[in-house]
């Protein structure tokens, strides 16, 4: 909860101008972090992490730069978009270095809460599938208003929705249902949702996620984005292991 809540603060006080110049949008403090809020989904995944899940994941990671590369050069899939400030080091000093860092966790916690919110149903295939790609697209929702709003990127124009356009989740929708696939395809799913259930911690990546980019939207004013963020506290609430009791005992007294 400390590094989501810091990184609020900090990307918003970049924003403002109150942070000095050396750590306004520093691209080593911004992947340190993001690196660090990644750990509890690395770690709670590794012991499911097999040689054909690692290729399937390796696919996804060139896809990941590959859609992103076209993106920047033609505005297609998502429409005319542009960094605004350095995350890290450049690809072809176009897409972030650390773009498969930012990207695939999103899919991974998207699929991993619809397993365990759907419950016995996973094994529709047609319906785990089309869940997992709108958990997906409800991640953009609340994340690419709350970046544009602290300048990361931006559209040109400025599309209707907080400044992003409809074919940004256009786009979205392409790019979301093929890493889907594939992140279904990489693992035995018995043993990912054994693993799942009995790993405490490997879904605070989510958490992270929604404090951090909830907050920020809570802070410019996107409501909307704000209450998609706490319906993904709502599913968190519904897998059993985060109640009110947690968050009293993570508060120091």
């Amino acid at each position: 909860m400390v590094f989501p809540v810091i990184g609020a603060v900090t990307l918003v006080a970049s924003d403002l101008g109150l942070l000095p110049e050396p750590l306004a949008y520093n691209p080593l403090l911004l992947l340190f972090g993001t690196a660090v809020m990644r750990s509890p989904l690395l770690v709670g995944l590794l012991p499911r992490i097999g040689w054909w899940a690692l290729g399937c994941l390796g696919v996804l990671t060139v896809y990941t730069y590959a859609i992103e590369l076209v993106g920047v050069r033609t505005d297609w899939p998502y429409g005319a978009f542009e960094y605004t400030i350095q995350l890290g080091p450049m690809l072809l000093g176009e897409v972030p270095l650390a773009l498969p860092l930012f990207f695939i966790p999103l899919v991974l916690n998207a699929y991993l809460l619809t397993l365990l919110v759907l419950g016995e149903r996973h094994h529709n295939p047609v319906l785990r599938l089309a869940s997992a790609v709108t958990a997906v697209i409800a991640v953009d929702l609340v994340l690419d208003p709350a970046a544009v709003a602290i300048g990361f990127w931006e559209f040109v124009p400025a599309g209707v929705y907080y400044g992003v356009p409809v074919s940004n989740y256009l786009g979205w929708l392409l790019s979301g249902t093929i890493a889907v696939v594939l992140v279904d395809l990489a693992f035995d799913r018995e043993a990912l949702l054994e693993r799942v259930r009995s790993c405490e911690f490997i879904l605070d990546d989510l958490v992270s996620f929604v404090l951090l980019w909830g907050s920020i939207n809570l802070l410019y004013g996107n409501w909307i984005p704000a209450a998609i963020a706490g319906l993904f506290c709502l599913g968190l609430f519904s897998t059993g292991r985060y109640d009110r009791d947690l968050l009293r005992t993570a508060v120091p007294a």
